[in-house]
């Protein structure tokens, strides 16, 4: 299945019949012989191994194992839920959380170095693919992503364009002002082996 066509698009659920040796997870995910592909909610596709999204729950699950994921990058300070924690033991995959209050507060600081660490893990081909995800996807995700392009050389108004694509009516101001005075020096050292794209 491929999803390089969905980059900033709400996707919809698919139906494709597995192969002979495909794992599946929980009885609902079978209907007639075919499983139920739900991808979870503002999902998409950054860059080569790395997505985006909002939470995932139990019926995204049958799709995140069609990424073959080695990571996921979980930007709330909240517990993750207990079926995630083990879907991601039975998957095989890596949470890295870095906890980031969803502050809806005008002049609260994003942290800078929560960022900056969280771009490490993203920048680290080890961890690929890997899908960075808070509760729906837009502003702590958003901000992410939005640095990421920073260091890929995207222009402001690209990376601005994206964030709202994913924020539309509830972009935030002070998330494209961090993203915008976001210092990438600290990190130009790392390298940006999946992909170099410049808008």
């Amino acid at each position: 299945m491929r999803v390089e066509g969905f980059e900033g698009e709400i996707l919809q659920a698919m139906k494709v019949s597995p192969p002979d040796n495909s794992p599946v997870m929980g009885d609902d995910s079978e209907r007639d012989g075919e499983e139920l592909f739900v991808p979870p909610l503002n999902f998409a596709m950054v860059d080569n191994g790395v997505f985006r999204s909002g939470f995932p729950d139990s019926a995204n699950f049958v799709f995140l194992q069609s990424l073959g994921l080695r990571s996921i990058i979980y930007l709330c300070p909240e517990p993750y839920p207990e079926a995630n924690i083990e879907f991601l033991k039975a998957n095989g995959i890596r949470l890295f959380q870095f906890g980031i209050d969803g502050c809806k507060e005008p002049f609260v600081n994003i942290p800078e170095e929560t960022i900056k660490e969280a771009l490490k893990v993203v920048l680290d081909v080890k961890n690929h693919p890997l899908l960075i995800h808070c509760k729906r996807g837009k502003h702590r995700t958003g901000c992410v992503v939005g640095c990421l392009r920073k260091l890929q050389r995207w222009c402001l108004s690209s990376i601005f364009d994206e964030y709202q694509r994913f924020a539309a009516a509830k972009a935030r101001v002070s998330d494209q002002r961090f993203m915008e005075t976001f210092d990438i020096s600290s990190l130009k050292h790392l390298p940006i082996t999946f992909s170099s794209s410049k808008r």
